[in-house]
């Protein structure tokens, strides 16, 4: 059987501090104004990506790699994790400010979960005037000094806040603290996992009056308490193609297209993923076309060598490979 490029349905997931924008932004199928999360290609247990259209329709993600393999997400990538797909894919919009959380990196990760680590990264789709984030801490620092002035309140005192704009891009290597900040929808490229520890969450209650857990202790130990000249990621925003994260756990390419690019893929050993972050486009490739739209995630299989993306208007797309 030939594999054609899969899309899957979305897992909407509402949040405290979600809106509306993946339905009016992104058209989403949800009629929440609570949708925080739209997770577009997931193999968390529990949350398993189902396809939702084609031949394969309704198979999920953990069936497909179990039959197809290495034609599915590379030779390489089913050696290493089996039928576990190695890469969680997000959009996120934040209507309120985020509990700021840590995640733990692999070791401890598996130490304590049996779960891989979480290192991430963000690209701004949208950010609105003002709007602002943290990652990472404004001044060199150590547990002790963090564990006094978290206790005393003033935590958001020694973490580094940016101004955030359209097309900006976060790198967030597991251990560095960090929240996404109100008016900002966000595509989100990560390792499979969801273990997040929840230090502060801004005191908010639920419509019962009880606020989320919190998880001070267990952050302590995943924390990276270094600090860093620069958090935000520097690349030319003008170029039609350019690598915006690059990872052992992921590589990200960002493509801007006018007309047409031809990708070839046949020197990796791994599946693409595609989202569409800006107009519409139509992919070609040996067996056929699919058509890709604003908000859309598309999986390519490691079996398709080379694609054709032609768009009638502008495109910006970006392009994700597990190293």
């Amino acid at each position: 059987m030939n594999l054609n490029p899969l899309k899957f349905k979305p897992i909407l997931k509402d949040k405290i501090w979600g809106g509306n924008k993946l339905r009016s932004v992104l058209n989403k199928p949800t009629e929440s104004d609570n949708a925080g999360e739209s997770w577009e290609i997931s193999g968390v247990d529990g949350d398993i990506s189902v396809v939702a259209e084609g031949p394969l329709e309704g198979r999920n993600l953990v069936e497909l790699i179990d039959e197809f393999k290495g034609k599915l997400v590379g030779e390489k990538v089913f050696q290493k994790f089996g039928n576990k797909f190695p890469l969680l894919i997000k959009f996120i919009d934040a209507n309120d400010d985020l509990s700021i959380q840590v995640h733990p990196d692999d070791e401890l990760g598996m130490k304590r979960h049996n779960s891989f680590g979480k290192t991430e990264m963000w690209y701004v789709v949208d950010a609105e005037e003002g709007a602002t984030l943290i990652s990472g801490f404004n001044k060199p620092t150590n547990k002790e000094e963090y564990l006094e002035v978290f206790k005393a309140g003033n935590l958001i005192d020694i973490l580094n806040r940016e101004d955030v704009f359209n097309d900006d891009v976060f790198f967030l290597p597991a251990g560095r603290v960090h929240t996404i900040g109100k008016g900002l929808l966000i595509a989100e490229i990560q390792q499979t996992s969801d273990i997040t520890y929840r230090i502060y969450d801004f005191d908010r209650v639920d419509a019962n009056g009880i606020g989320r857990e919190l998880h001070v202790e267990e952050a302590v130990d995943a924390i990276d308490y270094n600090f860093y000249d620069e958090y935000k990621t520097k690349y030319d925003q003008s170029a039609n193609e350019a690598e915006i994260g690059r990872s052992t756990y992921f590589i990200t390419n960002r493509l801007i297209i006018e007309d047409s690019v031809h990708r070839n893929y046949s020197k990796f050993d791994s599946c693409i993923i595609i989202m569409c972050l800006k107009g519409s486009t139509q992919l070609k490739y040996e067996n056929g076309t699919v058509d890709l739209k604003l908000g859309e995630t598309l999986l390519i299989p490691n079996s398709i060598d080379s694609v054709t993306i032609k768009t009638e208007n502008s495109a910006k797309l970006l392009e994700v490979r597990i190293p």
